[in-house]
């Protein structure tokens, strides 16, 4: 008498993933995080349509809602670019958060230097100051993994910590200051070293602007140059690449420098905008988050610009809901980490199908 085959299953790649899965799957993530925070408001004793509202909808209904709507996306954006660019190459910079903090301290440094001497070259100075100082500190995981093939994950993200200790150590030292009584921060920057506000009534600031052209720059580099193409084949095909002549090192060193350089001067925009000096804490964690950005973006840089408004939202409705629910602000990193995995998720199940197998059956004797 033979047995009956017992099912079981496995994963097979699909061939070719589907464009429109692809375009479909940041949406479908998004829904489900709106879903399972439903659930999770629910399960915490609050009306999940009354917080989603506050969540969602009430930071955006008045106009100086849609300004901090600007300054919070304009960091992710402009770190998400460089980021993108680099993930598209296989280059994995995740210590945007520490290049971010050595560009806010290169320009903290500057407007601190000649505090009381300034003038109108000193913006654009503390711009170049915070590129330079993030593209600098992006460079040591560059050469490790050039020279040493030292994953770039490990050393870009080790890197982070040592940024956030010399902020503290420059902050509590010898930036400290003197009239702040006894607060871990620097001066209060003068206004020839702040950002002019580009929209009355709001915070939104000339950063905002300097965003937008750093996406378009983005978009240019991908679809228009020489670089751009060689990014993408060496991150698809690394093999081809070398035969065709495309030196892996070079986009290493290229998107390495580029997404430093920009968290740099995000860093830079943050403590010459909203924060207006330095301090222990430059950010709530833009640097990682660019990372949701980038990919939620699907590594496009129109993508990547309606991806960090919908990040800079969650930053704002997790404010909110702590202003009118009482909602603990750490729901804001449940819903970033939740949006994260669905997209992990809705990804995966792009690139694999799950079959139903049968095995053999087994003959009786």
């Amino acid at each position: 008498m033979a047995a009956e085959g017992a099912f079981g299953i496995r994963l097979e790649r699909r061939p070719a993933p589907s464009r429109a899965m692809l375009l479909a799957t940041p949406p479908l993530a998004v829904l489900l995080t709106v879903l399972a925070g439903a659930i999770l408001f629910a399960a915490m004793g609050f009306d999940p349509l009354e917080t989603l509202r506050a969540y969602f909808v009430s930071p955006l209904t008045s106009l100086y809602g849609w300004g901090e709507l600007a300054v919070k996306a304009t960091p992710l954006a402009i770190i998400a670019i460089g980021l993108a660019l680099g993930f598209r190459g296989n280059v994995w910079n995740i210590g945007a958060e520490g290049q971010l903090t050595l560009g806010a301290i290169c320009a903290g440094g500057l407007a601190l230097a000649v505090y009381g001497h300034e003038g109108p070259w000193l913006l654009p100075l503390m711009m170049l100051a915070g590129a330079a100082g993030g593209l600098a500190y992006a460079a040591i995981p560059a050469y490790l993994r050039v020279r040493f093939n030292a994953n770039e994950i490990l050393t870009s993200l080790m890197l982070t910590y040592v940024a956030g200790l010399l902020l503290s150590y420059l902050v509590t030292g010898p930036w400290k200051d003197p009239e702040g009584f006894g607060f871990p921060q620097s001066r209060l920057f003068n206004p020839e070293a702040l950002l002019p506000i580009v929209l009355d009534g709001t915070r939104m600031h000339l950063g905002a602007p300097l965003a937008l052209c750093v996406v378009l720059a983005g978009w240019l580099v991908v679809a228009r140059t020489l670089i751009g193409f060689q990014i993408k084949v060496v991150g698809l095909t690394p093999i081809a690449a070398g035969y065709a002549g495309f030196s892996q090192a070079r986009i290493i060193w290229f998107t390495l420098l580029l997404s430093g350089g920009l968290a740099g001067l995000a860093g830079a925009i943050e403590v010459s905008g909203p924060i207006g000096q330095l301090q222990p804490a430059i950010s709530p964690g833009y640097g990682f988050t660019a990372i949701i950005v980038a990919f939620l973006g699907r590594l496009h840089p129109v993508g990547v610009l309606l991806a960090a408004l919908l990040m800079a939202l969650s930053y704002l409705g997790g404010e909110q809901a702590q202003i009118e629910l009482g909602l603990p602000l750490a729901v804001t990193g449940v819903f970033q980490g939740m949006l994260l995995f669905f997209l992990l998720a809705s990804d995966f199940l792009t690139h694999y199908r799950v079959r139903r197998t049968a095995s053999t059956p087994a003959a009786a004797g």
